[in-house]
């Protein structure tokens, strides 16, 4: 059964406007720090609303995702993930994930993850809670590289497309 939604709608609203005024002062600060921990609240949420057996693991990855991908954005950690694994991209659950630097893989994988619960759950709360994760790691991945966003924008269009047309 899905955890009490009582206040949801309230949280939910809560955490939409904690992201765009995060959003908004990464994007003025070209901070993409700021940005990702403005995010961190809708993770937590996230993983505590979801209740599938799937889901669930794919939310609690994706807090994960979020608490590493800050402690590397406060610490400025370099490190290309493409040349150590030595490949260009990587496939999580049917989505084409490109490597590169490691502080915008962690984004990258939060968009496609997002999507992907977006997808497959079927509460209000967790679809709106995975648009805000969505759009602010595109925002994130915006900061960090312009040219990935572009795939990875193109990537969720197709997504929303197969949505709509079932």
């Amino acid at each position: 059964m899905a955890e009490p939604y009582q206040n949801a709608t309230k949280i939910c609203l809560l955490l939409t406007v904690v992201a765009i005024l995060g959003g908004l002062a990464g994007l003025y600060w070209h901070s993409s720090l700021v940005l990702m921990v403005s995010l961190l609240p809708a993770l937590f949420y996230e993983a505590y609303r979801t209740e599938g057996e799937t889901t669930k693991w794919a939310s609690r990855f994706l807090v994960v995702i979020g608490i590493i991908e800050t402690i590397v954005l406060a610490f400025h950690a370099k490190f290309d993930l493409a040349s150590f694994l030595g490949r260009s991209n990587m496939m999580v659950k049917g989505y084409d994930v490109p490597l590169g630097d490691i502080s915008v893989v962690g984004p990258a994988i939060l968009a496609v993850l997002s999507i992907i619960l977006f997808a497959k759950t079927y509460g209000p709360y967790t679809k709106w809670l995975s648009v805000i994760i969505i759009i602010g790691s595109f925002a994130i991945v915006y900061l960090i590289d312009p040219n990935l966003f572009s795939n990875l924008a193109r990537m969720a269009t197709n997504e929303g497309l197969k949505q709509i047309s079932y």
